[in-house]
């Protein structure tokens, strides 16, 4: 009888064993080179912001340790000092009071007109589009434009002020418009408010524009006067807008530098100095570099620690609604 061969299965390859799945291979391959896309894509960004932005920040914070000049590295140590001769410095005192006043005036006088023009314009009037443009027309101009211009136009006696103050027959109002210490800050802030206006009205008719008609159209149609609607309709659904436009007005008084460099220079005696102009001149002018950078550690303190606060208690709301918009969207 002839024997029969039976294969021995321990040397027998296990053709039993699954191969690997070719989907899930190709999505484990999709995700590595999506997460390679993705990195690709920021180092380049990551990079450029730590030499040009977290660099320099943390070197600043270093040298407002020393006496430096801006010539070599750093190596008179001086610890502290900066920072104590800063807050004892009547300059810096008078800087931090004129953002105050600045501050404040954005809030009280700026930001309310820029709201009423947005209003106004949002209404069917005819050639409102030729009015939006025409007021946000200054925002875009530079500053470097804008101080020339009204140098130009508050220059004492030739200047355009002047002029029309004396063909209506108010010499007496004219005068040294940017050279006087008692209205210079006034008149800074007049043009800080013709720069800037236009922007905050484009953000609120943005805002105007956001908010449903039908809501308008019940209010009234139950009887509710124009004032009514607004303070009961327009102006809760606008606050989202009015709370970013005064964060805004805010961060940008507390870093403004170039349109009074340019109009001004921090002058007279020091009377439209802000911390930019004051940080510059001692930086740039004066070569007390360590100084410098201890007055940009503290503006830079000022407005974290402003806009920390802002988010938690006053942005928080908006924050949340809109983690919870984005949650529910992607459920």
């Amino acid at each position: 009888m002839a024997s029969t061969y039976l294969p021995d299965k321990r040397s027998a390859p296990d053709t039993d064993r699954p191969a690997p799945a070719p989907a899930a291979v190709g999505r484990t391959g999709r995700r590595v080179l999506h997460w390679l896309t993705a990195v690709g894509f920021q180092v380049p960004a990551l990079v450029l912001f730590g030499t040009l932005v977290l660099l320099p920040m943390l070197f600043a914070l270093y040298a407002a340790f020393f006496r430096w000049g801006g010539f070599g590295m750093p190596e008179d140590f001086i610890g502290g000092d900066n920072f104590t001769r800063l807050f004892q410095d009547p300059v810096f005192l008078g800087d931090l009071w004129r953002c105050l006043v600045l501050v404040g005036l954005s809030l009280l006088l700026q930001l309310p007109f820029a709201l009423a023009l947005a209003v106004a314009l949002n209404q069917r009037i005819r050639g409102r589009a030729v009015y939006r443009m025409l007021f946000f027309a200054p925002y875009i101009l530079s500053e470097a434009i804008t101080g020339v211009l009204f140098s130009m136009i508050f220059a004492p006696d030739d200047g355009l002020a002047d002029q029309l103050l004396g063909a209506v027959g108010l010499d007496g109002l004219g005068g040294q418009w940017f050279a006087d210490p008692s209205t210079v800050m006034a008149t800074l802030f007049l043009v800080m408010t013709w720069k800037y206006f236009g922007f905050h009205m484009m953000l609120y008719l943005a805002g105007l524009q956001s908010i449903p008609a039908e809501l308008t159209e019940a209010a009234l149609i139950d009887g509710a006067g124009p004032w009514q609607r607004f303070r009961n309709v327009t102006l809760p659904l606008l606050a989202p807008t009015l709370r970013i436009s005064v964060f805004l007005s805010v961060i940008g008084s507390i870093q403004l530098f170039d349109l009074v460099w340019i109009v001004t220079a921090g002058g007279p005696d020091h009377h439209s100095e802000t911390m930019a102009v004051t940080m510059f001149q001692y930086g740039f002018k004066r070569y007390q570099v360590g100084y410098a950078s201890a007055i940009s550690v503290v503006m830079f303190g000022i407005s974290l620690v402003f806009a920390l606060a802002y988010q938690r208690f006053v942005l928080r709301r908006d924050l949340e609604g809109a983690t919870t918009t984005m949650r529910g969207g992607g459920s």
